[in-house]
């Protein structure tokens, strides 16, 4: 990054650094929240009931208007203060880039779950989707352990 922006940007770093934080709870909120909507649905909701049609309201919803928005924000924000850092050496930032791009792929395959319940295909059971909501969490633990002890 060139030296002038990250001097202009240089008095902001706490309030970036804030909106990082604020965007990944969001994230992290409907990484934990989606996966529960899934049990519900697939528990509770036949394909093609009235419930079924709430379930699919709702994760679209979440996925559509909190979710990515806050991956997104949560992506550009840390590259961003990752750049101003001079992170890109440090061993616990690679340690945290992997559990973030572990939680990106997650997402993903929420989206894709989403997506076959919309479509009613979903073929996959509340257990499954119980055991899948625990990704999530043990990866958050891997991230706040990293940047928190930055153990190398």
């Amino acid at each position: 990054m060139p030296d002038a922006v990250q001097e202009a940007l240089a008095p902001f770093y706490l309030w970036l650094k804030a909106a990082h934080v604020i965007a990944m709870v969001a994230w992290m909120a409907g990484l934990f929240y989606l996966p529960r909507l899934f049990v519900y649905h697939a528990e509770q909701a036949p394909a093609g009931s009235a419930l079924d049609a709430t379930f699919r309201v709702m994760e679209r919803r979440l996925l559509r208007a909190i979710m990515n928005p806050a991956m997104v924000a949560t992506w550009l924000l840390g590259l961003l203060l990752a750049s101003l850092g001079g992170w890109w050496t440090a061993g616990w930032f690679h340690l945290k880039l992997a559990a973030v791009l572990g939680l990106t792929a997650f997402h993903g395959w929420c989206a894709f779950r989403r997506r076959d319940f919309a479509a009613g295909r979903n073929t996959r059971s509340g257990r499954t989707f119980r055991l899948m909501n625990e990704v999530p969490t043990l990866l958050l633990v891997v991230i706040v352990a990293a940047v928190v002890v930055k153990p190398f």
